[in-house]
């Protein structure tokens, strides 16, 4: 039988354009507060470096490099790759190695540093992972992919702009208030609503940012927590699903497949419903990705998310709140950390230890992350449990 296994540590970077540090400068950072709370090189069996483009940078055998530059040279180390679900993937992994035994305690490495080349070269990199025969030649780019959901959400129910906006001023609202985001700043609904166009229908502000930045979090064995907290995370229920490659081969167009069958798998798992859900980190590479998520995830039903928007009960003191952090839209999107940056904000809201009370989530036991490969072609959710009264 499968161990118990629980998030017992994180630490996370300053996400931005970070020319002021290297790949692996920005790994130390995000080591360094697990450092500081005793869980040295030594306590650690192994580690997943959680790496999704090495173009960026043009470095190679990354997990190496950083685990060199860590001190843990000596220590096992691979690294996954999986679009834009690398962070999951990669935590994915690490359990299932320490739930089957193989090592007790591992530390999975978000990294990505997207700002080494150009805004159009970042881009050209991004738009490869479509179909190179049948997507990319005719230009088609993960703005274009993401604008044609939209296009058909508007279509199908009836939709404005106004509501994708909504969802960017609440992103920014809370990547105001989150030091370690990338673009920390408040924006008024008609400068979201009215700003320049990127993709019909979508604007800058419906578009996450390309970012640099690393995320790290220590998970173990049930029968090694308490070396390391009294406030453990338990890794409750884990979902992946998979989409069709080419988004004209999908049933729809303002849903992702995968997303709900991975979601499906993650609350059959943890036994629970979306109901019982106290938080969501979602995979906002744009405002309707947001939106679609609430729908796939089951916190509304179809067509139904505009009205969550429209009420607010997407924020911290809402019914369900997603992204509190500011969301890859305002905190940013290093492709390999943006999943493990999901599971450190999760983590740190449980333990109430948000940075401002004004983005505190109250109470929280049950907490989802759903992390989005590509257009959907790969879905992770993990479902967390509070491990403490």
């Amino acid at each position: 039988m499968a161990r118990r296994v629980a998030v017992v540590a994180g630490g996370h970077s300053k996400f931005g354009k970070r020319y002021d540090a290297t790949m692996r400068e920005l790994c130390a950072e995000a080591y360094k507060p697990i450092y500081d709370e005793g869980i040295t090189q030594d306590k650690i069996d192994a580690t997943v470096l959680s790496y999704a483009a090495s173009q960026f940078t043009g470095q190679g055998a990354g997990s190496a490099l950083i685990a060199d530059y860590l001190g843990m040279q000596d220590i096992p180390h691979l690294r996954v790759e999986s679009a834009c679900t690398t962070g999951t993937a990669s935590l994915r992994a690490a359990w299932g190695m320490v739930a089957a035994g193989l090592y007790d305690v591992m530390m999975v490495l978000g990294v990505e540093q997207m700002n080494r080349v150009s805004s159009a070269t970042a881009t050209e990199y991004m738009s490869r992972a479509g179909d190179m025969r049948w997507e990319y030649p005719y230009g088609i780019s993960f703005p274009a992919f993401y604008a044609l959901m939209a296009s058909r959400y508007m279509h199908e129910y009836n939709m404005s702009h106004d509501i994708l906006a909504k969802i960017a001023v609440k992103s920014h609202h809370y990547g105001a208030q989150n030091p370690k985001a990338h673009l920390p700043k408040e924006i008024p609904f008609e400068e979201a609503n009215n700003a320049i166009p990127i993709c019909r229908p979508l604007n800058l502000y419906d578009c996450s940012l390309i970012t640099d930045g690393a995320a790290a979090v220590v998970i173990a064995a049930e029968d090694r927590v308490k070396e390391f907290t009294d406030r453990p995370m338990w890794i409750k229920g884990i979902g992946a699903g998979a989409s069709e490659m080419m988004i004209q081969d999908r049933p729809t167009l303002t849903s992702i497949p995968g997303a709900k069958r991975a979601a499906k798998a993650a609350y059959e798992m943890a036994g629970v419903k979306p109901d019982d859900i106290n938080m969501a980190q979602v995979h906002d590479c744009f405002t309707i990705a947001e939106l679609i998520a609430y729908e796939d995830l089951g916190f509304a039903e179809p067509g139904k998310g505009p009205d969550l928007v429209e009420n607010k009960e997407n924020y911290h003191d809402g019914r369900i709140p997603v992204n509190c952090d500011g969301g890859l839209k305002s905190k940013g999107h290093p492709l390999g950390a943006t999943g493990v940056s999901m599971t450190y904000e999760i983590m740190k809201q449980m333990r109430g230890e948000a940075d401002k009370p004004s983005r505190q989530i109250k109470d929280v036991k049950y907490g989802l992350a759903h992390n989005v490969g590509q257009s959907g072609q790969f879905v992770n959710v993990f479902i967390f449990e509070r491990g403490w009264s």
